[in-house]
């Protein structure tokens, strides 16, 4: 594929592993919005270097906001989607859908919504 093509260069951040769990578990959180705490402890086996490198990438592409509490000790980050980064929970959900017909036989998945999912 050309570096041009729109899917290839989607691809290249948002096929980086935990990317998309990362804005499932912000998309599950009260106003789309977790610390960084929380997110690590719902993404079991992530790394806090992963985590905030994934976090860090997202942030730059508009997808998630960081907002640094600099008064709290120890010092408190919360990442809330944007507008775009609520847009590609949308297309999370189509790729869900897509799994469920022609991949994956998990009816308890298919019954709720993602933003409740405790799976």
């Amino acid at each position: 594929m050309q570096d041009e093509c729109t899917v290839n260069q989607t691809v290249k951040y948002l096929g980086r592993k935990w990317t998309l769990l990362i804005i499932l578990e912000l998309y599950k959180g009260e106003n789309y919005t977790r610390r960084f705490t929380e997110i690590k402890e719902q993404l079991p086996g992530i790394t806090a270097k992963v985590l905030s490198a994934r976090l860090k990438e997202l942030e730059e592409e508009g997808l998630v906001k960081k907002r640094v509490e600099a008064g709290s000790v120890p010092v408190r980050s919360e990442y809330t989607l944007t507008g775009s980064g609520l847009g590609l929970v949308e297309v999370i959900k189509d790729i869900k859908r897509w799994a469920l017909r022609w991949k994956i036989d998990n009816l308890a998945c298919g019954a709720q919504d993602c933003h409740d999912c405790m799976l």
